[in-house]
């Protein structure tokens, strides 16, 4: 639930009420490990609930921030799986 914080004005020289809702939000932003590649970030979320493409973008999500405490990893059983598609390494 997302609280609703009613707000009206207490001016009494509108011939008028009126009432306004307003919600306590938080903005955020998203990006891709690829568009986030060369670039520091202060804090870092990474959803890998399902599969990162190469191991070096896991390295690269991971090393975007300079401290370990500052990336929140989102992980079913607290484990990604380490895929290795022999066909390509032939």
């Amino acid at each position: 639930m997302i609280p609703r914080i009613r707000l009206q004005p207490s001016d009494t020289a509108l011939p008028f009420t009126f009432q306004r809702q307003q919600f306590p939000l938080r903005p955020c932003f998203s990006l891709t490990i690829n568009k986030a590649q060369g670039q520091s970030l202060r804090v870092v979320g990474l959803d890998l609930r399902s599969q990162v493409f190469t191991h070096g973008m896991l390295y690269v999500a991971l090393s975007i921030t300079g401290r370990r405490n500052d990336v929140y990893i989102l992980a079913e059983d607290g484990m990604t799986p380490n895929v290795v598609y022999s066909e390509v390494l032939n």
